[in-house]
């Protein structure tokens, strides 16, 4: 008995998932059949059957639409396009108009049914992404593995992930080599190489090579929690011209019946129409006036951009984010994180007083070995990769403002800048070097030695491989394109002018990035990309916040408006091109529908159409307007 009943409820939840899914399709089908059974019989001359037939076609066809309608009638007191359909068809069948109205009803359904399945070719590529989340985990305790959900996944956990498996949490690996695919999370074409000590997010692939991770995220704070997170916004969040629709619609649909209401009643006395005629003619205004290709201008265009974006690693958090990005007139960059990779790199060693350059770097990298500052860390991984022994200093000192004392051996060093040594001032030589390499947009460090210049080490952070030609592409399409940094001047203009910015401004506080981008908010809108906790405001202030995504700080995340995923900055010019090409598409969709409707309108009143014509008129510009949209996902 519990076995059939349990037959009976897998029974039942398969035909309500059939249901769900072929729903729409399976009422258009009976709607068109009724229809054609309807004609058949009418051909018989079996006036009766034929009625019966029509009205089933009508109940088919049109009763989730009249509910619908209703619905809104009474309990949001508004009228809207479902109802103006249903009455149009109940009033063509009150003529004796029978086939209109049924074709009406059927078309009505057809044009519904075929916006579902496109709109739903639209959200695929987004919904993909909720699949990427693994359900299982394998975890090592104590030598042995043990299966677990991924949401129960703790921080330190060690995860075990097989060749071809995908990545369970967001993690570091800790040991194994494996190249891994990060195309679902970061839109990089190609896998990326991973060894100990390496990032690695949940959701990508893994490779060749078995990986063991350290959980350094929990399930809900992963990178494709927070993409879900992202997603999920933006299929929510409407952009102003579809709200602006909606209301227009429902002040448009009350206007639509008034015009009807008035079509019917004063043509008789005024133009000598018959009422069969006048009735008629208020019945097809109703269909053809209706504002259905208005309401679908919209939406199905911004879906589609979106989805388009979110395949190439590119994150809207709203359709409104995309028709603002389309009208930015003006990008600003942050340098260090952005423009940069944020990873200083030992570029120059310059050795004086009888030093060679490994003696040099030998002796300020056992002095920094200590340091956990970015410029220490860049000093010393270079002089381990030369495989320079480095010495044990002692009496260490942190000297504020940036720099270090200590001792090695019997000698008294210091390292840092020029304004923390004894040595104020500068032979010509050693002047011109320091100068050479701060033009060159170089951090320099220098040397002491009781009160003796021994060297000089310049730092570098390194431009991403792709800046460059990210600022060319943003120029060419007529983009204004500046740089704030908090860094010196003199590095900042070296970069801008390796780059070809248009304008840098450098030495700046946060709360001076926001008044800037407020001040170049006065010419046109303004995007600003940045990574770190400093950039948050800016790009709060900003029209447009874009914000790395695998370099980018938890704050910059939030407060952004589009995420670069795999912090490509030539998805910028992408992103503002496909915010421009999803306006123009929204405009063109707006365009055709007005006209349509203008169109179908004066032809109306001209008597040269017919009620079937009308409806595959108007629903033939929803669909094209529907399918105009699905343009963009190209």
């Amino acid at each position: 008995m519990a076995q059939a009943t349990l037959s009976e409820k897998q029974e039942r939840l398969s035909l309500h998932t059939v249901w769900e899914k072929y729903g729409s399709v399976l009422i258009t089908a009976g709607c068109l059949l009724f229809i054609a059974l309807a004609w058949i019989v009418g051909r018989q001359n079996w006036a009766a059957a034929e009625i019966i037939l029509y009205v089933l076609a009508y109940v088919v066809g049109g009763y989730r639409k009249a509910i619908e309608g209703l619905g809104t009638l009474f309990k949001e007191k508004d009228l809207d396009v479902d109802l103006l359909m249903v009455v149009a068809a109940v009033g063509a069948a009150s003529i004796g108009y029978w086939m209109d109205g049924a074709i009406l009803i059927f078309i009505f359904c057809l044009s519904g049914t075929l916006e579902e399945l496109t709109m739903e070719k639209t959200n695929q590529d987004i919904q993909s992404i909720m699949k990427l989340r693994p359900e299982e985990a394998v975890v090592l305790q104590g030598g042995a593995e043990r299966k677990i959900k991924a949401e129960q996944l703790q921080l330190g956990d060690m995860v075990l992930v097989r060749p071809g498996e995908r990545l369970p949490a967001d993690g570091q690996v800790v040991e194994g080599y494996s190249a891994i695919d990060q195309a679902s999370i970061t839109g990089e074409s190609l896998p990326v190489d991973k060894s100990a000590g390496d990032e690695v997010f949940a959701g990508t692939i893994n490779g060749q090579g078995a990986l063991k991770i350290k959980v350094t995220k929990l399930a809900e704070e992963t990178l494709l929690s927070r993409i879900i997170h992202l997603v999920q916004e933006a299929k929510n969040e409407m952009p102003p011209s579809q709200l602006f629709v909606e209301r227009f619609e429902g002040i448009y649909a009350k206007m639509v019946v008034a015009l009807a209401v008035l079509l019917m009643t004063l043509p008789p006395f005024i133009l000598d129409w018959s009422w069969d005629r006048t009735i008629y003619r208020a019945m097809i205004f109703l269909v053809v006036a209706s504002p259905c290709a208005l309401v679908s201008s919209i939406m199905p265009a911004i879906l589609s951009g979106i989805s388009n974006a979110a395949r190439k690693g590119v994150l809207f958090k709203g359709g409104v984010h995309l028709e603002h990005i389309g009208h930015v007139a003006t990008v600003a960059f942050d340098k260090t994180g952005t423009l940069t990779e944020g990873k200083p790199k030992l570029s120059d060693v310059v050795p004086l007083s009888g030093h060679t350059e490994d003696s040099l770097l030998q002796l300020t990298a056992s002095l920094e070995n200590l340091s956990e500052h970015p410029i220490a860390k860049a000093i010393v991984g270079q002089a381990k990769e030369r495989g320079l022994v480095l010495e044990a200093a002692q009496e260490l000192t942190a000297i504020p403002g940036g720099g270090i004392s200590g001792s090695v051996g019997d000698a008294r060093y210091k390292v840092g800048k020029i304004g923390l040594l004894h040595v104020q001032s500068l032979a010509e030589r050693e002047a011109a070097i320091a100068a050479k390499l701060e033009a060159e947009g170089k951090t320099v460090i220098y040397v002491e030695a009781g009160q003796k210049l021994i060297g000089l080490l310049a730092i570098q952070d390194v431009v991403r491989p792709n800046a460059k030609e990210a600022v060319t592409a943003l120029k060419q399409i007529g983009i204004q394109v500046v740089m704030l940094t908090g860094d010196r001047a003199a590095t900042a203009q070296a970069i801008g002018a390796h780059l070809g910015v248009d304008a840098v401004y450098a030495d700046l506080l946060p709360e001076d990035k926001v008044n800037l981008v407020k001040k170049l908010g006065e010419r046109g809108k303004v995007a600003m990309i940045g990574d770190g906790v400093n950039d948050a405001p800016a790009l709060a202030a900003s029209s447009v916040g874009i914000a790395m995504g695998a370099a980018g700080t938890d704050v910059a995340l939030e407060t952004a408006n589009v995420v670069l995923m795999a912090d490509d900055l030539s998805k910028i010019p992408y992103a503002i091109t496909l915010g421009r090409r999803t306006t123009r598409v929204i405009k063109q969709n707006l365009t055709l529908a007005i006209g349509v409707v203008l169109l179908l309108v004066a032809t109306n009143f001209l008597g040269e159409i017919n009620l079937p014509s009308g409806v595959v008129g108007h629903e033939g510009s929803t669909l094209l307007v529907i399918l105009s949209g699905l343009r963009l996902l190209r």
